[in-house]
């Protein structure tokens, strides 16, 4: 893991090896780790295009759903896992996730042959202003810009017009990262503005109600800057297996009690993320230049160390 000034200087560089052993990061494109785990599950299993437009409960304990196209569904269980808009988090009581005051341009670049980059984490940090990149395979390399800005801002669709915004912002940075930007096929360029929804006791509704649970970012959406919102998912789904497969094995717990012991379990775990990764975001979005030459010059070449620095990745899923 690399970290560098806005100038190019090196403030930092770890090698997981000497410093942690037991650390590490994975990068991988959403899009494979998705078809991976599709993969695994029986033809015709998913339904794509299938936006929810209502959900209610039925008289025989069941949820229908119905969606755009106008067909319904009737279910026993229901997860959304339907990300930060969640239609079905709304209708169990959920407040929209808050706009935190930064956005974040994203994109994919392709070298065709193969990417010159070598398997590191980096990160460019400047005033009110972010990048990083990493390679994700043998011919993407992933990037970001990371911004402040008072308000979301227009949606812009045009991808040409994104990647022209975001090359501004950084028009002076590393030749590496601009040519990065370059190399980007438009159609994997967004911009989106960075949210999160804290959870605070006794304030935020559960997990579940009834038979209807929610999981990852239509429940706990958190901001990007720990590297934590889909892993944060997975161990959901690996929890939520394993509640839901006692429950579905025998009479005792019921799915109900089961779905509420996967909230229990979770929260614990997602709700100091959700606001340590809000926490870190502030302080890397810093636009005070006293305040950078610290973190610059003090605080990440001295005070940073590689194991407390991902100790929240730590989980432990044990045996399915």
């Amino acid at each position: 893991m690399v970290v560098k000034s806005e100038e190019g200087k090196q403030l930092r560089s770890f090698t997981f090896k000497d410093e942690d052993e037991s650390q590490e990061v994975r990068a991988v494109e959403r899009r494979t780790l998705l078809e991976t785990l599709a993969s695994q599950l029986p033809a015709g299993t998913i339904q794509f295009s299938s936006k929810l437009e209502g959900i209610q409960r039925t008289d025989q304990d069941e949820v229908k759903l119905e969606l755009v196209d106008g067909s319904q569904l009737m279910a026993k269980i229901v997860i959304g896992c339907d990300g930060i808009r969640s239609p079905i988090a709304r209708w169990m009581g959920f407040s929209e996730p808050n706009y935190v005051g930064h956005c974040a341009f994203r994109g994919l670049a392709y070298y065709p042959n193969e990417q010159p980059h070598e398997p590191k984490v980096n990160y460019i940090y400047g005033k009110g202003l972010r990048a990083g990149y990493v390679p994700v395979s043998a011919t993407k390399v992933y990037w970001f810009v990371c911004y402040n800005s008072s308000s979301p801002g227009p949606k812009i669709t045009d991808p040409a017009v994104l990647k022209q915004q975001a090359k501004e912002l950084v028009k002076n940075w590393p030749s590496e990262l601009l040519n990065i930007m370059d190399t980007t096929p438009e159609d994997t360029l967004i911009r989106t503005p960075l949210v999160d929804r804290w959870l605070w006791p006794a304030v935020s509704p559960p997990a579940s109600s009834g038979r209807v649970v929610l999981v990852g970012d239509a429940w706990h959406p958190m901001t990007p800057n720990l590297g934590q919102g889909a892993c944060c998912a997975l161990e959901d789904a690996v929890v939520l297996a394993r509640k839901l497969a006692t429950a579905l094995k025998s009479e005792a717990p019921s799915v109900e009690e089961a779905l509420r012991s996967y909230g229990t379990e979770r929260w614990p775990r997602v709700f100091p993320l959700t606001v340590r990764a809000n926490v870190v975001g502030s302080a890397l979005q810093w636009d005070n230049p006293v305040v950078c030459s610290v973190r610059n010059n003090v605080v990440i070449p001295k005070l940073v160390r590689l194991g407390p620095l991902l100790e929240h990745t730590n989980f432990e899923c044990n045996a399915l």
